[in-house]
């Protein structure tokens, strides 16, 4: 009986562990898509704007653009270390590790 638990509880948290890795790929995503957002922003205010700070416009559209792409990709390896590391607890860990 005590088995059948444990494997309830280790099937439990890999489900667990895959949602969140789902997660950490969807938040990555969004900020992927923000950024483009913010790509394409600055890459039609030229064309919108007849005026001549378009060009600093676009620069902040664009510095945008990098700074979300850079700590989407930050925050994105960050967590997968974290998951990764708290597979180390799935199932009977303390018979496995602090033995």
């Amino acid at each position: 009986m005590d088995n059948a638990q444990n494997k309830d509880l280790i099937l439990r948290e890999k489900l667990a562990i895959q949602r969140t890795i789902l997660a950490n790929q969807s938040t990555f995503l969004s900020f992927l898509r923000t950024s483009m957002y913010f790509l394409v922003a600055g890459l039609s205010m030229k064309s919108l704007l007849k005026i001549e700070s378009a060009l600093s416009i676009q620069i902040i559209f664009f510095g945008c653009s990098f700074i979300l792409l850079t700590v989407g990709i930050i925050n994105y390896f960050r967590q997968s270390i974290k998951i990764k590391e708290s597979e180390i607890h799935i199932g009977n860990y303390k018979k496995e590790h602090l033995d």
